[in-house]
């Protein structure tokens, strides 16, 4: 089978994905050929208006073309925002799955909001590429919440939709104490001071003011705290509240690591917190768990799917409750080290290769259905 995989352009969290997809397959099917296209690359965030209409014709037209003119078997839709290439495949009736990782823009609206330059025409577009998803074959839905949205919100018959979860790289695992160590000294963070950690964008969804809101709690109740964020950087606005509630010395920004300084960044901090609003999945609560650090997070939304009882799960506004959790597991170690064996057995469940086990399945369930009806047609 030749399957072609349609990217979309550079993306930290979809590019874990796809890469997790492709080698999965790779795995689980050696004699399948599997094509990897993704567009030109364009500065997202460039203020240059012929960059951006440059970026809309590579995105709506040369891409899709390019994916259109491939022979292949399937195709498979790596994001719903590219969902539009249904369009242009199905006027060739070529089979396409799409996977939906979310709707949060549905919910979100401020979701975009610094990723684009031109909102009233990009909301206009995402909307356009997400309502290709009707078009498709069949949808692959990373959580049981992304799959209710899809029916609710898209009025996709639940037939055409299979939940299949994200998982985690096996590079992500525990490390040797001493290298943990070596990395908290290298940021002068001493062995009694609790590290939290946030990985991520900082999207008002993603709730980083109750984070803060948070380490600042834990320090008026005199607790030796450090917050390392990973990922996208602080707003201004946040910025101005570390900078007047004097939390400089207690919040670090460590930028975007490649894959083995995250690692090592998971294995050195105390535990994840993570109280998101909304989330499709949360590739990295399986990250945090599978290097062997607790997680706190959001009791709403696709986060219960994911931890299952393996984290502890929070009203995400009540940064008091939240803060209590923290200095629970701090003064528990008992109740620490549980949640760890919790988190890292729950990881192990959460493989590519399973993932893509049944992507594969899904593939092989949409060409018999294919072939049925082009038999019956003769």
């Amino acid at each position: 089978m030749r399957v072609v995989i349609a990217r979309m352009m550079p993306e930290p969290s979809m590019d874990v994905y796809t890469d997790g997809i492709i080698s999965g397959l790779r795995t689980v099917r050696p004699n399948w050929e599997i094509l990897d296209l993704k567009p030109h690359p364009v500065d997202r965030k460039s203020r240059s208006l012929f960059l951006r209409l440059k970026k809309y014709y590579e995105r709506f037209w040369h891409f899709p073309q390019q994916v259109q003119q491939q022979e292949a078997d399937i195709f498979h839709i790596i994001d719903p925002s590219e969902a539009h290439i249904t369009y242009w495949l199905k006027k060739k009736n070529k089979p396409v799955v799409v996977t939906c990782h979310d709707l949060v823009n549905f919910y979100c609206r401020d979701n975009l909001q610094g990723s684009v330059e031109l909102p009233f025409i990009s909301r206009r577009m995402w909307l356009y590429a997400v309502k290709g998803m009707k078009c498709a074959n069949h949808i692959v839905a990373v959580s049981s919440m992304t799959a209710k949205d899809t029916t609710q919100i898209l009025d996709i018959e639940p037939a055409r939709i299979s939940i299949i979860p994200n998982a985690v790289d096996a590079a992500f695992h525990p490390l040797p104490k001493e290298q943990a160590i070596s990395l908290r000294q290298k940021y002068d963070i001493s062995s009694e001071t609790v590290c939290l950690l946030n990985v991520g964008s900082n999207h008002p969804r993603k709730n980083l003011s109750t984070i803060l809101k948070v380490v600042e709690t834990l320090r008026q109740r005199g607790l030796s705290i450090h917050l390392w964020k990973v990922g996208a950087d602080f707003t201004d606005e946040q910025k101005v509240f570390i900078q007047n509630q004097g939390l400089e010395n207690s919040i670090s920004y460590l930028g975007k690591p490649d894959k083995s300084t995250l690692i090592q960044i998971y294995n050195a901090a105390d535990m994840l917190l993570a109280p998101s609003l909304h989330e499709g999945f949360g590739i990295t609560l399986l990250e945090a768990m599978a290097c062997g650090i607790p997680v706190i997070t959001s009791k709403v939304s696709a986060m219960p799917e994911v931890v299952g009882n393996a984290g502890v799960l929070v009203d995400p506004m009540d940064h008091q409750a939240i803060a209590e959790e923290v200095i629970h597991l701090h003064k528990h170690p008992d109740a620490y080290q549980e949640l760890v064996n919790k988190g890292y057995a729950r990881a192990k469940l959460f493989t590519w290769e399973k993932t893509a086990e049944q992507i594969a399945e899904i593939y092989e369930q949409v060409l018999s259905h294919k072939n049925f009806q082009e038999l019956a047609k003769i």
